[in-house]
């Protein structure tokens, strides 16, 4: 029987994957009313996958408030949340409060810390029979990556000493590598991890930027790059709206403070920083020149809030960021996870679905490339607006379609 404390997206997620897996699965959070909830299967996360999962394997789990219950357990998985505040510091007071729990409820059961941590916290805590591994979470995808992983990496006291056989087994379970290290490099592989994403996002926004100012389109110069064998067939190469979600641009805030206080130089990770900060402004410059400099009070119909598709999570989400210098206007708001809410701008209206969100709209931003979007046809958006601007720099709407249809679509990475 395998233990996860701590009923987070990355806990719910990786204990119904074990489940999935033929694992007996001990589910406790401190939170009694969440874990009432979760047994009656209403999860407060979304994800694909997630029904179908529970309803396969729901006979595998046990959710409970009782910490006692994890004594049961050959292996304990521990996730709380890792709150970070507007600078990208991590809040551990969660981590080390759950570890804590967990402790003292199963004394000398293996424990794996999965929340994300700074390189040096593992080991600080001074408990060899505690692991560290590299959580592979991404919203929208949580399933498939906690399904089918690339490898598990795993933080060890000394990675010369062969792991708990309960671990062991546990992750074989997979079929994919097992890279066990020392505590700290794993703590650093998970930041390196995010620091070549943002790396290979900043270079695609940068240069799709430069094909819309040069006559160039970026999506004719994506596959020669996929040719390349030096790039790969998977690098990230679409253009997008900055670093959005919270844990890439938290791990580019680590590195600038270790290199700060260790005397490294960070120059290429604040670039990074900064590219986001200019990327995520790109739909209220476009808004300014094809409507705000127009239209006093124009009215905006807005498709999207999160920070991508399949997922409830808004962090840092570049629709919130557009909103909060939209200035006043009229906004009707749809997204299929996220209500409109007053918080994110004053003038936001609740639309029931995308069209009538565009009724009488002088001007459409999509700005979270959920697949339902796509199924939209841009004469009905046509039909539905009053302007004739379509902000689409995820490139959602079939140009041809729009062209035809008498909107004015703009996107990014081509003139």
């Amino acid at each position: 029987m395998i233990g996860f404390a701590g009923m987070t997206h990355l806990g719910l997620v990786s204990g119904l994957a074990a489940a999935a897996k033929g694992e007996a699965v001990t589910a406790f959070d401190p939170d009694s009313d969440l874990v009432a909830r979760l047994a009656q299967g209403r999860f407060p996360i979304d994800e694909p996958q997630l029904a179908e999962i529970w309803a396969a394997h729901r006979d595998r789990v046990r959710f409970t408030s009782q910490a006692s219950d994890l004594a049961a357990c050959g292996l304990i998985y521990v996730a709380p949340d890792v709150p970070t505040n507007d600078s990208g510091v991590s809040d551990l007071a969660p981590v080390e409060r759950l570890l804590g729990i967990v402790g003292k409820a199963a004394a000398g059961r293996t424990r794996v810390l999965l929340s994300q941590v700074p390189p040096g916290f593992t080991r600080a805590l001074g408990d060899p029979s505690i692991y560290y591994q590299v959580e592979t979470l991404v919203f929208g995808r949580a399933f498939e990556r906690a399904l089918e992983p690339e490898r598990f990496i795993l933080g060890c006291a000394d990675p010369a000493q062969p792991l708990p056989p309960a671990c062991r087994g546990f992750l074989e379970r997979f079929g994919c590598p097992i890279l066990p290290m020392r505590y700290e490099s794993a703590e650093l592989a998970k930041i390196a991890i995010n620091c070549c994403l943002a790396a290979s996002v900043t270079v695609a926004n940068t240069l799709a930027g430069l094909a819309e100012n040069v006559g160039a389109d970026w999506s004719e110069i994506v596959p020669t790059l996929r040719l390349d064998r030096r790039i790969g067939p998977h690098a990230y190469l679409t253009p997008g709206l900055g670093l959005s979600g919270g844990n890439i641009e938290r791990d580019l805030a680590t590195v600038t403070r270790m290199a700060d206080a260790t005397g490294a130089d960070a120059a290429s990770i604040r670039a990074m920083l900064s590219n986001s900060r200019y990327r995520k402004d790109w739909p209220l410059r476009r808004y300014g020149e094809l409507v705000g400099d127009r239209i006093t009070h124009a009215r905006l119909a807005l498709w999207g809030l999160a920070y991508k598709e399949n997922t409830h999570s808004t962090k840092n989400s570049p629709a919130l960021a557009f909103l909060a210098g939209l200035g006043p206007s009229v906004v009707r708001a749809y997204d299929p996870l996220v209500a409109a809410d007053a918080r994110y701008h004053p003038g936001i209206l609740q639309a029931k679905d995308p069209l009538d969100a565009c009724r009488d709209a002088d001007a459409l931003a999509i700005l979270t490339p959920w697949p339902e979007f796509r199924r939209v046809a841009p004469r009905d958006v046509a039909a539905a607006m009053k302007g004739r601007v379509v902000l689409d720099p995820y490139r959602l709407l079939d140009p041809e379609a729009c062209r035809a249809a008498g909107l004015q679509q703009a996107v990014l990475g081509a003139p």
